[in-house]
This record gives C-alpha cells, sequence and structure tokens, in this order.
C-alpha cells in the first residue's frame, strides 16, 4: 500500500505504507480511521510540524548516544544502512510548512 498526501499547494507526496504510518502517528492520526483516509487542517499543522521535529531530535540524539557508547566499548562505529527518520519527514515537513501558509488542508486516503 501507499499513502498519497494531496494538496492544492504542493505536489503529490507519495510514502510507502510503514512510512507513512510512522508520520501519521507522529503527528498523532494513529486510529486506524485516520491511517486508512483522513485531513490535517491548517491549524494543526504546526503541531504536526513540532511533533515530526521533536521525534527527529530524539532518533538523532538516540543514535549519538548509540554511537558514543560503540566507541567506549573500543569498537568500530557501523554505517548506518537505515534512511533516517529526517530523510522521510522532511518533504512532509516542507508540505506542512507550505500548505500551512497557504491556508490549505492535506488530505490522504480520498
Amino acid at each position: 500500500m501507499l499513502y498519497k498526501f494531496k494538496s492544492k499547494v504542493t505536489g503529490d507526496l507519495i510514502m510507502l505504507e510503514p512510512n507513512g504510518r510512522q508520520i501519521l502517528t507522529l503527528i498523532g492520526k494513529a486510529d486506524a480511521a485516520s491511517l486508512a483516509k483522513g485531513i490535517l487542517q491548517p491549524q494543526d499543522m504546526p503541531a504536526a510540524i513540532t511533533a515530526l521535529e521533536h521525534a527527529i531530535a530524539q532518533e538523532e540524539a538516540a543514535q549519538q548516544q548509540r554511537m558514543h557508547e560503540v566507541q567506549a566499548a573500543g569498537e568500530t562505529v557501523p554505517r548506518p544502512d537505515a534512511v533516517s527518520l529526517r530523510q522521510r519527514a522532511v518533504p512532509f515537513i516542507d508540505m506542512l510548512k507550505r500548505c500551512h501558509q497557504a491556508d490549505k488542508d492535506i488530505v490522504w486516503g480520498v
């Protein structure tokens, strides 16, 4: 399954289901109905941006902590093989900012 986030301000943003679900969960849209389809109104966008930025900061802090622990143990720091939350969320954050500024909704699943 894919998530297609649509707005009248930006192009469509398409995410694979696990990534879209993660983003929606982080912004508080975790119930089954909201995961299937929904709308994010401009007044809710600043809170969504803050939630995503906070989650990104937490992930990066945890990653730094793991790196320090590995280095302290004298082990080789492994190369990250996954795409970070920052890389996945930045396009959505940009969409949120642009839609909020233009006072337009974002919809998915419709």
